[in-house]
């Protein structure tokens, strides 16, 4: 089952790459939204309709903020493309949950390698900026670092895209 890592920045064309990659290899792919819903933030809600409405019917959307995992089981099969967006927004959902973020991760490693189809995840690259100022801004962003390492070491290939430009790294 070949698995695709999609790095980038906020904004970097990451999310569109993604989705152009699993709608060239599947007529009807599955879109994992990883995005949670925060009551009494508009914006917030606001960017999530816009997404909703921007794919076209082609997709078959699954939102999925915690059980990444079960959902890529259930979703995934030998003639699925499944596409994951994002993984950051993933882990910031399980730190807030207050989840064991390594046993998540490893336990989504180890379920990579195992489903039929195809996966593409897209995720952040957050290491490239400032050292955040806050502890738990540190803390998120080595999680993501170590998140990032882990899913590219599992990966068949691996992507950052900057300026909605690819580079492939693997």
């Amino acid at each position: 089952m070949p698995v695709t890592l999609v790095l980038g920045g906020a904004r970097s064309g990451k999310s569109r790459y993604g989705e152009s990659l699993a709608l060239a290899l599947c007529e009807q792919p599955v879109y994992i939204a990883t995005a949670p819903v925060i009551a009494g933030d508009a914006e917030w809600q606001a960017r999530i309709e816009h997404h909703r409405n921007k794919r076209s019917d082609r997709w078959q959307l699954v939102e999925e903020e915690l059980a990444l995992t079960d959902g890529l089981q259930k979703h995934g099969g030998r003639e699925r493309v499944v596409l994951v967006d994002c993984l950051t927004l993933w882990l910031s959902n399980l730190m807030f949950a207050g989840k064991h973020i390594d046993s998540e991760i490893a336990a989504l490693c180890e379920c990579l390698p195992q489903l039929a189809g195809h996966v593409i995840l897209v995720s952040n690259e957050v290491g490239m900026g400032l050292v955040p100022e806050t502890e738990a801004g540190r803390a998120f962003r080595d999680a993501q670092g170590r998140l990032n390492q882990a899913v590219a070491a599992v990966a068949d290939r691996v992507e950052f895209v900057t300026a909605g430009l690819p580079l492939r790294l693997k």
